[in-house]
């Protein structure tokens, strides 16, 4: 890891949300060289921006494009964590993608120790409950979505907001048959079933909890993670209206 180059990339990401001026990525796509330099940037930008103070994140993404791939992972600023329904009044968007997902909430904490034993079947039982999300996908690089992959790892994964429907307790499903439902505006309604990319929203747990805790750090009960989206990224516009429902679960809206 070079410093210098960490530095660059974080305060090159510090002066797009201060300056709301977008930065060239293509410029630094060589300044970072691995998943560990990009989250060293993810803490640099918290620190220097007063994220999260002296306590640990209460909201996380998490996700990969398959079980097989390496999973991602990214705190998320509790100022742009919005309960449902939600408007974005006076918030800056340079993007609107729409991700319909499935957030879960830790029912108790989890330390390094515990984490380091988890597998998928344990870190289901961790949780309590889960509700309808919608993450506003966006990006403080002039290259939006086509930005290098550790330069978006590094901008929290191309994260703008997210919108959390009401918490419903956490059981076991079908996931093959879950059905998701979008509407964006006056576009065409958007339906998937059983389309998450990891077959089962709690497949992040193990990776993600691991990862939040591997400095040490205890993750809280309460803690949310959502879990990636099931419906690719969608584009809504300024005005539009998004509503996501997953039957069974709940739903979810924003209005921008």
């Amino acid at each position: 890891m070079s410093i210098s180059n960490i530095d660059a990339v974080a305060e090159a990401l510090i002066r797009a949300r201060r300056d709301n001026v977008l930065p060239a990525a293509a410029p630094m796509a060589n300044a970072l060289g691995s998943a560990d330099d990009a989250y060293a940037v993810q803490q640099w930008v918290a620190g220097e921006l007063g994220w999260f103070g002296t306590l640990p994140p209460q909201y996380w993404k998490a996700g990969g494009p398959s079980r097989e791939a390496e999973l991602t992972c990214a705190p998320l600023p509790p100022a742009g964590v919005w309960t449902s329904p939600a408007r974005t009044d006076h918030w800056p968007f340079h993007l609107r993608g729409i991700e319909a997902e499935v957030a879960l909430r830790l029912g108790r904490e989890v330390d390094q120790a515990l984490a380091s034993t988890l597998d998928v079947d344990a870190a289901r039982a961790l949780v309590d409950a889960m509700a309808v999300s919608i993450e506003v996908v966006d990006s403080r690089w002039r290259e939006g979505v086509d930005a290098p992959a550790l330069c978006k790892l590094a901008d929290l994964q191309s994260h703008g907001a997210l919108v959390l429907g009401e918490w419903v307790a956490f059981a076991g499903r079908d996931w093959s048959a879950q059905t998701c439902e979008v509407r964006i505006g006056q576009q065409a309604r958007v339906e998937r079933r059983g389309t998450h990319s990891l077959g089962d929203p709690a497949h992040v747990l193990p990776a993600w909890l691991r990862h939040a805790t591997r400095h040490g750090d205890r993750v809280a009960a309460g803690t949310v993670v959502t879990t990636g989206t099931w419906v690719g990224i969608l584009m809504a516009a300024e005005g539009d209206l998004v509503a996501v429902e997953f039957p069974g679960i709940g739903r979810a809206s924003v209005q921008f």
